[in-house]
């Protein structure tokens, strides 16, 4: 399987699996896809409802790996990297939370940090090269690589966060690892962070005597292992015979954007919707024709605070037009106020505690039935843990929220993080010389 950058149409610059997640970015700016997707035979697909996570993940996935992986090693990676459950749970009749939180950092950017930190692990010790890798996050991305990749040897990371826009919790699992990892606070947005680590990757002074790559969902090897939780939810729920609907909350778009993979490799999915705050420039797009990148807004769902999202440059990809797309999506947008109200409602009526990103979920989907009439099954996808938002939790829900053990250990670590203007110049000075407490 060889890969393609979204800029190249033609497919005349073709690079292997290896080369494509060591870039991160292809060198005209576009982003890395494979040549093709390939559909799942029937066969297959039925097998998926008697596999477990890691089973389903390495029949799926081999065919864009095996360049560089033999089955049985592929097989133990994926039993590694999708070794703690996904769990998808009822809260009303035919509606389902896909939970993607109880990962090592409770958040689902977990499944693909820890895929894409074992495949570079390979591909740098077959060539015996050091690696940099930057990172831009609205919240749990900086915290999920910086666990898969946290003392890895020859590897050293660079997480870019937006000074006050992320929580209490996001802030201290980013800060809070030191070792092979560096915390850098910039003054301004996620997309600014998102801005400065593609100018890095397209530097050239910055790849002369290093090997440099992002983490962010930019890099194809966080979007393929991403396809798998939408086959094996999809796998469980079929059975009962109804057309399936997922809901993704949406900031960058790389979780949404591997979830239409997927469905069109065959996972039965008959619809997704893609639910936003009031950062809406996609919603605005299917709606309007007319796509304008806006600075981002800051809301109490922060990780999905993106203006510019990178992966949307990947849906037009796949669908070459608006038209096409609007066959596989919908999108709304909802305000901080309807977000709180929906966590107030869902916890008095279900029982069951939303974080703000999963209420934007839930709220999409619940649109969209409304507008659709049933019978379907929605399923809404839970990124992250309650517990990463407690104070946003509490004050709505005045609810004793339980803190779990993984990030209660936080607490009591001390934060090392460096301030930096939103500077390009000052940010490339950092990862560029910084050669401090790298392990080689």
């Amino acid at each position: 399987m060889k890969y393609f950058s979204t800029r190249d149409p033609d497919k005349k610059q073709a690079v292997s699996l290896q080369e494509a997640v060591i870039k991160g970015l292809a060198d005209d700016g576009g982003l890395f896809m494979p040549e093709r997707l390939l559909p799942i035979d029937p066969e297959t697909l039925d097998s998926f409802s008697s596999l477990k996570l890691p089973e389903i993940a390495a029949k799926m996935l081999f065919p864009y790996v095996a360049d560089s992986f033999s089955i049985p090693a592929f097989e133990a990676l994926c039993q590694e990297v999708f070794n703690f459950p996904i769990s998808w749970v009822e809260i009303e009749d035919n509606i389902f939370s896909l939970e993607l939180f109880h990962g090592p950092t409770l958040a689902f950017k977990d499944v693909g940090a820890r895929f894409m930190a074992r495949l570079l692990a390979g591909f740098t010790h077959q060539e015996h090269k050091n690696i940099k890798v930057v990172v831009a996050t609205s919240g749990d991305t900086g915290s999920a690589v910086a666990a898969g990749f946290y003392g890895m040897k020859g590897t050293k990371v660079y997480i870019l966060f937006p000074k006050n826009k992320v929580s209490r919790m996001q802030q201290k699992q980013l800060t809070t690892w030191g070792g092979n990892v560096v915390a850098l606070e910039v003054d301004g947005t996620f997309d600014d962070c998102q801005r400065h680590v593609k100018a890095l990757l397209s530097d050239a002074e910055m790849q002369q005597n290093q090997v440099l790559t992002s983490a962010n969902s930019i890099n194809i090897a966080r979007l393929l292992p991403q396809m798998v939780y939408f086959a094996f939810a999809a796998s469980r729920l079929k059975q009962q015979d109804k057309p399936l609907v997922f809901s993704v909350p949406s900031g960058n778009f790389g979780n949404l954007t591997a979830g239409l993979m997927a469905q069109l490799m065959g996972i039965p999915i008959h619809q997704f919707v893609a639910a936003t705050n009031v950062n809406d420039v996609v919603p605005s797009y299917l709606q309007e024709g007319v796509f304008t990148a806006r600075p981002s807004v800051k809301t109490i769902s922060n990780a999905m605070d993106v203006g510019n999202p990178s992966n949307f440059e990947r849906m037009l990809f796949l669908f070459k037009n608006i038209e096409t797309m609007r066959q596989h999506l919908q999108a709304y947008s909802f305000s901080d106020e309807q977000t709180e109200e929906v966590m107030k409602s869902v916890f008095q009526h279900c029982n069951y505690l939303l974080d703000p990103h999963g209420a934007v979920g839930y709220l999409g989907l619940k649109k969209y039935l409304q507008q659709n009439p049933p019978p379907a099954i929605g399923v809404f996808l839970e990124t992250a843990h309650p517990a990463k938002f407690a104070e946003t939790v509490k004050k709505r829900l005045r609810n004793k929220l339980v803190i779990p053990e993984r990030l209660q250990a936080f607490e009591d670590k001390k934060e090392q993080f460096l301030s930096c203007e939103n500077n390009y110049s000052q940010i490339k000075k950092v990862v560029l010389e910084d050669e401090n407490q790298i392990v080689f």
